[in-house]
């Protein structure tokens, strides 16, 4: 059985820092595993650090490539991070509602960051600084209109605030949400520091950027871990290292051995709600 062949294409939306590349995926083997299961792929393409208006338009575009190529009437997509608040932006305020089946997020900030709002304490002259320092990276790396100093505003909790009430979800779009949580801060050396920042901040579990306050939207469908001490990072779910996290089998529906069983499993859930 192809566990993966939905009624409609999947849309992969990355998130923020990272871009949409053919030589080293930001979603490491998961595409191919989705493909393997009878599931159409396509990608966002968006900027890595565009603000959430800039960002959506791009996504725009990556929708109507993607309905044209399948000769779908409607995608799923699935996003990580930030671009879960592109997605939602993109459905809501773009009304791209009619064309969109359902949005399942992971480790996306629905709720802003509380650590983001610690650091826009800072004097805003070394905030603009950082955002212009990244800007140029990214521009760089491909971006074409990167704005970071936006973006660190539209990660705080007043923003996400503010945006939840202007981009509620729309009725007759499917959404769903997922969390991940690393165990301690040896869990990914990528995110020890950020996890141990927020840990102090926060007091709470935290993928490393993220915690659940954060993370949980409509459908939520809980926090999740992996078998052995390490937990599952903000870099683990779209499957950085390109491994699987443990030999171990899960022993309930909140740990995951490997990220890619975890979306197979999604993609698989959303075959059988018949989108």
């Amino acid at each position: 059985m192809l566990l993966c062949k939905t009624r409609y294409p999947v849309l992969l939306v990355h998130g923020m820092g990272f871009r949409d590349r053919k030589f080293f995926n930001y979603w490491g083997r998961i595409p191919k595993a989705l493909e393997n299961h009878g599931c159409k792929v396509f990608y966002g393409n968006q900027d890595a650090n565009a603000t959430v208006h800039d960002n959506a338009v791009m996504i725009q575009k990556s929708l109507d490539y993607a309905l044209k190529e399948s000769g779908s009437d409607k995608v799923n997509i699935i996003a990580h991070s930030k671009g879960g608040i592109d997605s939602r932006y993109m459905i809501s305020s773009l009304g791209e509602y009619e064309r969109v089946a359902s949005l399942s997020t992971v480790d996306s900030p629905h709720h802003g960051s509380e650590t983001v709002d610690f650091m826009m304490k800072f004097p805003d002259i070394l905030v603009k600084a950082t955002g212009r320092i990244t800007d140029l990276f990214m521009y760089i790396q491909g971006d074409r209109q990167p704005d970071s100093y936006q973006v660190f505003h539209e990660l705080t909790t007043d923003y996400m605030k503010k945006f939840n009430a202007e981009n509620p979800d729309i009725p007759g779009v499917y959404y769903q949400s997922f969390g991940f949580r690393m165990k301690s801060p040896f869990s990914d050396i990528i995110m020890a520091f950020p996890y141990s920042v927020i840990r102090r901040i926060e007091n709470a579990d935290t993928d490393g950027l993220l915690t659940e306050r954060a993370m949980r939207w409509t459908n939520f469908r809980g926090m999740y871990t992996s078998p052995e001490k390490r937990g599952i990072s903000h870099c683990d779910t779209t499957d950085l290292r390109r491994r699987a996290f443990s030999k171990k089998n899960p022993s309930d529906d909140s740990e995951v051995s490997d990220i890619v069983d975890f979306y197979i499993n999604m993609v698989s859930e959303l075959r059988e709600r018949g989108l």
